[in-house]
């Protein structure tokens, strides 16, 4: 959409579209990662945050109405190194270890959209688009606790052992 960014709102919209592009990825790879583990206590809360990434592309989306813009999903090269990644290493790892490596990638995943939403949330406020920043804010809410449930998922299987029978 932009070959050229003018104006910080340039800049903000082609930021939102690639929060959308970033939501609509993460969906499939927490799937993919939900698939994968060993675990019922790592699935569940996968399932659940596949199901708020959902609610998030609805509040990406709703974003652009209330800017009047045309809803554009720019392009996040993360998300899919992120994938990537996670694929390769899986690939690459004993059979009993892929639910350590599935929470590094959900902690990466959630270390990367909070730093998105608190830049695309300090910019909303600066347009005093409140009603947007909101919406952007309940997304941010979500990702801070998967993050918390990631992160303590991996210290209990830290110190219980890495491995699954």
């Amino acid at each position: 959409m932009f070959e050229r960014f003018d104006t910080p709102e340039e800049i903000f919209s082609y930021k939102l579209g690639s929060a959308l592009s970033m939501e609509r990825q993460l969906v499939g790879l927490l799937g993919q990662l939900e698939q994968c583990t060993l675990r019922e206590e790592i699935r569940h809360p996968l399932a659940v945050h596949r199901k708020e990434t959902l609610q998030h592309i609805a509040n990406i989306e709703h974003c652009f109405k209330l800017l009047h813009e045309a809803v554009d999903d720019s392009p996040c090269g993360v998300i899919e190194a992120l994938a990537n990644e996670s694929k390769t290493m899986i690939k690459k790892s004993d059979d009993s270890l892929p639910d350590v490596l599935i929470l590094a990638v959900a902690t990466e995943a959630e270390h990367y959209e909070i730093a998105v939403y608190e830049t695309l949330i300090a910019n909303a406020e600066a347009r005093k688009a409140t009603a947007v920043a909101k919406l952007l804010s309940e997304n941010l809410a979500q990702d801070k606790h998967a993050l918390t449930v990631a992160r303590t998922l991996m210290t209990t299987i830290l110190e219980q052992g890495i491995a699954v029978a």
